[in-house]
């Protein structure tokens, strides 16, 4: 099933991303130049092991797993999270947890774009990628 998202995706849009990080937790400077940035992202699958590479000016993260496995994560704005990812109804859930925090990165595939909305409490960042 997560053979629909193998490729590389460019953002084309992002809405309400600055709220997000900022209820996040990330800062002012961060935010900004995150905020700019236009990353692509790479997805690939190799056996059971799903990688996903994001790339921008900003940074460079990438992390491999395992679907319903939680893993180690270290986030583009340096937080150290206990990740876990599922397939919930054709999309990747991504649940990040760290100090008492979570927060949910759902990954979908809609009219051949993808979709990914961060949320964070009543907070929720909707970012479109479209296939390169």
């Amino acid at each position: 099933m997560c053979e629909a998202f193998v490729g590389t995706w460019k953002l084309i849009s992002s809405e309400n991303f600055d709220e997000y990080m900022k209820e996040v937790g990330v800062g002012f400077a961060t935010r900004k130049v995150a905020g700019m940035a236009k990353p692509s992202v790479i997805i690939s699958v190799q056996g059971d092991v799903i990688r996903i590479r994001s790339e921008s000016s900003f940074k460079n993260t990438e992390f491999s797993f395992k679907l319903g496995q939680e893993f180690d994560e270290v986030t583009a704005d340096d937080r150290k999270v206990k990740s876990l990812i599922t397939l919930n109804e054709g999309a990747l859930v991504q649940v990040q947890k760290w100090n008492g925090k979570s927060t949910t990165i759902t990954r979908k595939l809609v009219d051949g774009k993808m979709v990914v909305e961060c949320t964070m409490k009543d907070v929720i960042a909707t970012r479109l990628y479209e296939k390169v």
